[in-house]
């Protein structure tokens, strides 16, 4: 059977989370990287497939204006909560966005790449709405992690949340940057803290009402000597061994 990843996988997997206080953000790494190569201030802003739109809210507080986009019903009640008048929200499809060529100056999504059989699809949709000058960046799960083993797993069960999902290495997902039309400017690998273990039993701890800490034996100091040695490693390594990477491209 060859697996797919729909809408109904999603409504359920946002119907069934825990508030947003339970839910784990992006550890802020993809606007972290986003501002420190592009001044947002003022400029326009897409998310697809923005769950449930933290990036993009911080976005917003920067300066720029924002635009999400999901089809999920049950993210899009969340980011409206969330989010009031801040963001401009709007139900769509990530292969069909509805917004004429050339209406963004910088548009990024992250966990989504990976749940498309043909990812060039996505990436060229996202090249339409930019424009010419415009920057994607992409954040998508790196192969070489014991998650890639754990999610196919769950997969072959068919146990896994989101139904179907693959990952990519840095040179995977700079070829398919190219292919799509964009310059590739930068990338950056990380790992998650607390790891994608941790958060699965937190998450199903929670369902029978015990609740372990979000973040267990984390204080400012141990942030600070984890991005201490995050940095000591050669960017090569990190790409070929962080569970998550980003890639930055900019239209032509």
């Amino acid at each position: 059977m060859k697996r797919s990843s729909e809408r109904r996988h999603w409504d359920r997997f946002w119907a069934t989370s825990p508030g947003l206080e339970d839910t784990y953000a992006n550890d802020g790494r993809l606007v972290a990287y986003l501002v420190s190569q592009l001044d947002v201030r003022g400029r326009r802003v897409l998310e697809v497939g923005a769950g449930t739109g933290r990036d993009s809210l911080d976005l917003a507080s920067r300066g720029a204006e924002v635009w999400t986009v999901d089809y999920s019903d049950e993210s899009l009640e969340l980011t409206r909560a969330a989010a009031g008048d801040r963001l401009r929200i709007v139900c769509g499809d990530a292969l069909a966005l509805p917004f004429a060529n050339e209406s963004f100056d910088i548009v990024f999504h992250q966990g989504l790449l990976e749940h498309f059989r043909q990812p060039l699809d996505l990436l060229a949709e996202n090249h339409r709405v930019l424009r010419t000058g415009g920057c994607l960046l992409v954040d998508v799960p790196q192969r070489y992690h014991y998650y890639t083993a754990m999610k196919h797993a769950l997969m072959a069960a068919d146990r896994w949340f989101a139904g179907w999902e693959t990952e990519f290495s840095a040179g995977e997902l700079r070829g398919l940057m190219e292919r799509a039309g964009f310059t590739v400017e930068g990338f950056y690998g990380e790992n998650l803290f607390p790891p994608v273990w941790y958060r699965g039993v937190r998450r199903t701890l929670l369902k029978v009402g015990v609740r372990l800490p979000m973040y267990p034996l984390s204080s400012p100091a141990m942030a600070r000597a984890r991005a201490s040695l995050r940095g000591a490693v050669p960017q090569g390594v990190r790409l070929a061994t962080s569970m998550v990477i980003g890639c930055l491209g900019r239209k032509a």
